[in-house]
């Protein structure tokens, strides 16, 4: 059994609450996308959402300006969150360990889970949730 078959809700909890900033990666501009529904439901919790997504660079996405990557976004960021299929989670974890200031915790939405992938982000610190959904597990823990 893998660490990242079950995460205890403490720990949970504890991602969430220390975030504050998230760059979502796959950010949809179309409403009938699930990375829309849960940027709309980050941004109604009081985070302050970042959207990444190489086609919409430069154009908003729930009135948020949208970057091309991790790399181009000039302000700190505490969480990525996942929006981009399994195969890419090595790449992304490479883009994360390549920032200046890390961030605190990468959070691979549902499906989104690379055992592997993840190691390296897990060497230097960093927090990762995987197969998961913020939108889900924050009423579940009363966030």
């Amino acid at each position: 059994m893998s660490k990242h078959d079950h995460y205890d809700d403490d720990y949970l909890r504890d991602v969430l609450s220390a975030t504050r900033t998230i760059a979502l990666l796959g950010a949809s501009p179309k409403p009938d996308r699930p990375s829309f529904g849960v940027m709309r439901f980050l941004l109604q919790k009081g985070y302050h959402v970042i959207p990444v997504n190489p086609g919409q660079a430069g154009k908003e996405i729930l009135g948020q300006k949208t970057y091309a990557s991790l790399a181009d976004i000039p302000e700190e960021i505490d969480m990525v969150e996942v929006f981009r299929a399994p195969e890419y989670l090595g790449e992304v974890v490479a883009d994360v360990l390549a920032l200046e200031n890390k961030p605190k915790a990468i959070w691979g939405q549902l499906s989104v889970r690379d055992d592997e992938a993840v190691k390296p982000a897990e060497a230097a610190g960093i927090k990762v949730v995987m197969d998961r959904c913020p939108a889900i597990e924050m009423p579940r823990l009363g966030l």
